[in-house]
């Protein structure tokens, strides 16, 4: 496949082109999917899963509605709790997710979970050190990182104008029926409905897609008035022994399936403030990974912005390039933190898995309509001009002005921000390294713009630092 983006803007092709929120949202989910560590399609299955439900038990309307985004979008806090799974854990976030998602709240089942996943990788004397810790304070922890994804979750929805409904459902995911669930303990009929039904489709479609029908009927029925509210599971019981239900769920083009839903056809329309809002809701998602990346990718947004402008970019042209940079990193939601955040240099395997996320950022771009121009501008954002850089080693003229100028505000905020090994540059000094590689990795009118845009600021180092 052709990967260059020596033409990439183009005012005719640009902005939403009419699509509706919940396709938009549908093909967003899949970014939630790396992060959990789900194979793709996990959110838009749950969706279908969960709507059945709410069909069968008589919702109709706002709250099928409500239903459908909250299960679209329950896991949008996932990004926030990855650094800390990897510091108490000394594990893979993204492996851990996936496999903390099959066992159920049995004290042996979380033990053996802690022992066969806890610092693989680590020596020994710190690997018991983190057990010991796990074992003494492991409902605390365990409440900690579901109340920052919830939360967090929570907060982001509100950004993107969901009603309260999707938000509360999306916070209370964890709860429990017998008020053993986390964060808040809620219990009964304190629970969202929303969220009840999420956890349900969540559950369903884990360990369908694992180990099938039977076991997923097994586990739900287990479940039955300790994770799930007694009728909640009745009317799934009831929904998928229709003959569809099973087949429908394994058809590869499922999520076309999911957007001819009511709530799907009824869904708002995107207008251009609307798909500013949605991707800067997305670049929370991206930045909440990481504690070294908070506001990276509003901070590159910011100086591409800052360049563009100088090198006389039109309004709409400039506003197509900030959702570019907002989302040129959304390919990092594949990425462990254990890699991410390591403060020393990375090996052979994890500095490929590092390399990977352009090519992330641009797959996960192309499959949206609203998003697919700026794919490749995305994917190009650690090209270099003298072919050197990754993922596609472009060179020279096939790649675009957006891609350099993103590139050089991407470069920029790096150099002038803390970095797990290395503390933040003085903008100075960030400036230096650029211009040292102009014609090689950068182009030099985008760092000459950028330098013009921080001194007429005449607070450049303030703004930078």
């Amino acid at each position: 496949m052709d990967h260059h983006c020596n033409v990439a803007y183009d005012p005719r092709r640009a902005g939403p082109r009419d699509i509706r929120l919940a396709e938009l949202l549908g093909a967003l989910s899949h970014a939630l999917d790396m992060t959990e560590g789900q194979p793709e399609g996990h959110c838009v299955r749950c969706c279908w899963i969960g709507v059945r439900i709410g069909a069968q038990l008589g919702m109709e309307g706002q709250a099928l509605s409500d239903l459908y985004f909250t299960l679209l979008l329950k896991d949008l806090g996932c990004s926030s709790n990855a650094a800390r799974i990897c510091e108490l854990y000394l594990a893979d976030d993204i492996a851990f997710k996936r496999d903390f998602k099959t066992i159920d709240d049995s004290l042996a089942a979380a033990l053996r979970f802690v022992f066969t996943r806890t610092g693989l990788k680590s020596g020994l004397s710190e690997r018991i050190r983190a057990i010991v810790a796990i074992l003494r304070d492991g409902g605390e922890i365990s409440r900690e990182l579901i109340e920052t994804r919830c939360h967090r979750g929570a907060d982001i929805a509100g950004r993107m104008r969901f009603p309260d409904a999707v938000k509360d459902g999306i916070r209370a995911l964890d709860e429990h029926w017998n008020g053993r669930g986390k964060p808040a303990g809620l219990a009964g009929e304190t629970i969202p409905r929303n969220a009840n039904i999420a956890l349900l489709a969540q559950v369903v479609d884990i360990f369908h897609t694992e180990r099938g029908r039977c076991a997923a009927l097994a586990e739900v029925r287990a479940r039955s008035g300790t994770w799930f509210d007694p009728a909640l599971v009745a009317a799934f019981l009831e929904t998928q022994n229709s003959l569809d239900f099973w087949l429908e769920l394994k058809r590869p083009d499922i999520q076309d399936r999911v957007l001819m839903m009511d709530p799907a056809l009824s869904s708002a329309r995107v207008d251009e403030e609307y798909l500013d809002d949605i991707a800067a809701a997305f670049a929370d998602v991206v930045d909440a990974k990481s504690p070294f990346t908070a506001d990276h990718s509003s901070r590159v947004t910011l100086y591409a912005d800052m360049i563009a402008e100088e090198m006389g970019l039109a309004e709409d042209h400039r506003r197509w390039l900030r959702r570019a940079a907002l989302l040129h990193d959304i390919g990092k939601l594949a990425v462990s933190n254990q890699i991410l955040d390591k403060p020393g240099k990375p090996d052979a395997d994890e500095w490929a898995s590092i390399r990977s996320h352009p090519a992330h950022s641009r797959d996960v771009l192309g499959r949206i309509a609203a998003f697919r121009d700026i794919a490749p501008v995305a994917g190009a954002h650690h090209e270099r001009l003298d072919g050197k850089g990754y993922p596609s080693g472009l060179k020279g003229d096939e790649i675009c002005l957006e891609a350099r100028i993103l590139t050089v505000a991407d470069v920029f905020d790096a150099l002038s921000a803390d970095r797990p090994y290395r503390a933040a540059m003085p903008v100075e000094k960030a400036l230096e390294i650029l211009e040292a590689d102009v014609d090689a990795a950068f182009d030099g009118a985008c760092v000459a713009a950028l330098k013009a845009g921080l001194a007429r600021l005449g607070t450049g180092a303030a703004v930078a630092a």
